[in-house]
């Protein structure tokens, strides 16, 4: 396992690098927020462990809807659907997903960081 502090709270990647999945918690923190962000090459689902959050995501028709996240729920995030999580109260969130390669481009994000790439992924993990 390996935490990894982020401007938002923190991760914990719970599975090894280099299998087909990627399992991790995300700990928000409140008031805080992920990057308004999609994915190239990821899907991936979450699920609220506890906490309060809101999931902002693109619904069918291409419009952000907000959505407060239910305990033990699952809500899946497509290949190239913008979301991203607003924590209501200082949460936890279970996300499972294809492995994390490609890129995950930030269309907006409060701390002015830049697209992530796998070099930029890579080089964070290490400093863990």
């Amino acid at each position: 396992m390996a935490q990894i502090n982020k401007p938002w709270g923190y991760e914990i990647i719970l599975t090894e690098t280099g299998l087909p999945y990627v399992g991790k918690i995300l700990h928000i923190e409140v008031g805080k927020r992920l990057s308004l962000q999609i994915h190239d090459a990821k899907k991936e689902t979450s699920c609220l462990i506890n906490g309060r959050c809101n999931l902002i995501i693109e619904n069918e028709i291409g419009e952000l809807e907000t959505l407060e996240m239910e305990k033990q729920k699952g809500y899946t995030i497509n290949i190239n659907q913008k979301h991203r999580y607003l924590a209501i109260t200082d949460c936890d969130v279970y996300e499972v997903s294809t492995p994390e390669i490609g890129i995950t481009y930030r269309l907006e994000d409060d701390y002015a960081r830049p697209n992530e790439t796998e070099e930029i992924r890579k080089e964070e993990r290490k400093q863990s």
